[in-house]
C-alpha cells in the first residue's frame, strides 16, 4: 500500500483489523524501509507490540485492515512500546519470514548500478640491472726513449819541441816505443721496477629520473534508456 505523507500521519492511533474484520489493536509506530512506510507496530495491551506489514494492507472506513489473521499478527516479531529505533536487517528478515513475504512485496531500496573504473597505481620495484666489475689486467706496451751514454774518443795531439826543450828529450834517443791509454765507454742498462701510480675503486650514485609510462585503464559508463513519457522534466 503506497501512502502519502498525510496518510502516514493519520495512521497513528488508528484501529487495526485482521482480514476478517476482528480488532487487533491500534497503530503505535510506523517504520519505513528505503524511505517508504512499510511496517506498523500494533498496540495490543501486551508487554510488546507486534509488527504488521503495510504492503498489502488497506484503509477501510478509517481503520487499517491487514491481510492476515489476528493470531498471525499477534505472534509476529515485536518491539518494545514506544521504541522508534530503525529496524535492523535481521529484524526485517524475521518479519519477511514470519509473514512469508518476498522482498519485492514491500517497498524496497531503488535498484541501482555500481559503476567501477580502473585507477592506475604507479610505483617502483628494485630489480637487478647488471653487475659492475673492476678488473686489473697486465698490458704490454712499447716504450721509446733515449738515454745519454759517454765514451772516450781518442785523437793525436802534436806539439813542436823548441830548442830549449831539445836537450831534455835527447836522452831517450831513437828506437821503438809505445804509449797506452785506457778507454771508457758507457752502454745503456735497462731495469724495471713496479711503482704504485693510482688508487681505483668502484662507486655508485642513485640517479632519479622521470620515466614515461603509457598504460590503458578501463572504466564503466552507464547509459539510461528512459521512454520519453517517463522522462523527468527539469
Amino acid at each position: 500500500m503506497q501512502l502519502t505523507e498525510q496518510q502516514v500521519r493519520s495512521l497513528y492511533g488508528q484501529d487495526v483489523q485482521d482480514q476478517s474484520g476482528a480488532s487487533i489493536g491500534k497503530v503505535r509506530q510506523v517504520w519505513a524501509t528505503a524511505g517508504y512506510p512499510a511496517w506498523v507496530s500494533v498496540q495490543t495491551g501486551g508487554a510488546r507490540e507486534p509488527m504488521a506489514p503495510l504492503g498489502n494492507a488497506q484503509m477501510q472506513k478509517g481503520k487499517l485492515k491487514v491481510a492476515y489473521d489476528k493470531a498471525i499478527v499477534q505472534s509476529a516479531p515485536s518491539v518494545e512500546p514506544g521504541n522508534d529505533t530503525p529496524l535492523s536487517g535481521d529484524q526485517t528478515a524475521q518479519l519477511f519470514a514470519h509473514y512469508r513475504l518476498q522482498e519485492q512485496q514491500t517497498p524496497r531500496a531503488r535498484d541501482e548500478l555500481i559503476r567501477f573504473e580502473e585507477r592506475l597505481r604507479v610505483g617502483t620495484e628494485s630489480q637487478p640491472a647488471g653487475k659492475a666489475v673492476l678488473r686489473k689486467n697486465v698490458v704490454t706496451e712499447n716504450v721509446h726513449t733515449t738515454v745519454p751514454v759517454e765514451h772516450d774518443e781518442v785523437y793525436v795531439e802534436r806539439e813542436p819541441i823548441t830548442a830549449a826543450d831539445a836537450a831534455s828529450v835527447r836522452a831517450g834517443g831513437m828506437g821503438e816505443a809505445q804509449q797506452e791509454m785506457p778507454l771508457r765507454a758507457e752502454r745503456p742498462v735497462v731495469s724495471k721496477e713496479q711503482v704504485p701510480v693510482e688508487r681505483v675503486h668502484l662507486a655508485k650514485n642513485e640517479v632519479v629520473e622521470d620515466q614515461p609510462i603509457d598504460e590503458q585503464v578501463r572504466h564503466e559508463e552507464i547509459e539510461a534508456n528512459i521512454p520519453e513519457p517517463s522522462r523527468r522534466r527539469r
